[in-house]
């Protein structure tokens, strides 16, 4: 699959954006989600680990870029350590930005810098298994803390589709209570503080790098925020970018409306991967 056959994207805005990362890749951020993008959706998020092969392909690609960040829900320290990431010879300019760019994990130093607790988080943990027992949603859910948010998965439960509809009035209000919101994903839904998303963050770090094209690849709801980051930087500064959908049977079809190239899913995000290093070696 790692050809150049894959580098097709639908939109002129996208094929744009492809362009100028290949003319100047020097001044080019490669931006990627994790869960769904990087890595395989698994039942348990625990076991979520990145594709064998987007090591390998970011060590080829990194090198010719400006700097590659990979911006996720989870804790920038959990996601180094399910991808693989730390002390890797060619990634040393590595940046994830780790809890919707809240925390922030730089290869060159290996640490990470994270503001502490928000108090309606702590709020909301201790308060959500009582909270899901009197709404009758203990059976099959499971809370995922991730430290500065608590996620609630219905992936377990009989009908997945319905507990999760049935859960997203009750948290939402719970979340206005401690002044969170709420974060929909496939089967997840996830209570944050606001002011933080995917959007700002990837937004933020392309002014820090002063890039002149960027490429963003996401899977899932919680990436339309840096999906509308990039067109805005497209239409009001006239900064080219690519969007790039990993794309399974669960893929939420606003993702796939809004994407330039639509792929399948972590083994088509890194043949992309590939591509882009072969045609920036050749």
């Amino acid at each position: 699959m790692a050809s150049a056959d894959i580098l097709t994207p639908t939109t002129p805005e996208g094929k744009e954006g492809l362009a100028a990362l290949l003319a100047r890749p020097e001044r080019a951020v490669v931006a990627l989600d994790f869960d769904g993008t990087l890595a395989p959706i698994v039942p348990d998020p625990e076991q979520a680990r990145a594709h064998p092969g987007a090591v390998p392909a970011l060590v080829r690609l990194a090198p010719h870029l400006a700097a590659v960040a990979v911006v996720t829900g989870r804790p920038a320290g959990v996601a180094v350590r399910y991808g693989g990431f730390a002390g890797v010879p060619g990634l040393e300019h590595l940046v994830v930005l780790g809890h919707y760019g809240a925390e922030r994990w730089d290869a060159h130093t290996g640490s990470v810098h994270t503001p502490g607790d928000h108090p309606g988080v702590t709020s909301v943990r201790a308060e959500l298994p009582g909270f899901l027992d009197r709404n009758g949603s203990w059976r099959g859910t499971w809370i995922e803390d991730k430290g500065r948010a608590v996620a609630v998965h219905t992936r377990r439960t009989e009908d997945p589709d319905a507990a999760f509809e049935a859960l997203r009035g009750p948290l939402a209000e719970l979340a206005e209570r401690h002044g969170l919101m709420v974060e929909p994903g496939r089967f997840v839904l996830e209570l944050r503080p606001p002011g933080v998303d995917k959007g700002v963050a990837l937004a933020a770090y392309l002014r820090e790098t002063d890039a002149a094209s960027v490429l963003y690849a996401g899977d899932d709801l919680g990436d339309l925020a840096a999906f509308a980051a990039v067109r805005s930087l497209r239409e009001e500064q006239g900064l080219p970018g690519l969007l790039v959908a990993s794309a399974a049977a669960e893929t939420p079809m606003d993702v796939l409306a809004h994407a330039d190239l639509a792929v399948p899913g972590p083994e088509g995000v890194v043949a992309v991967l590939d591509a882009l290093a072969d045609a920036l070696e050749g």
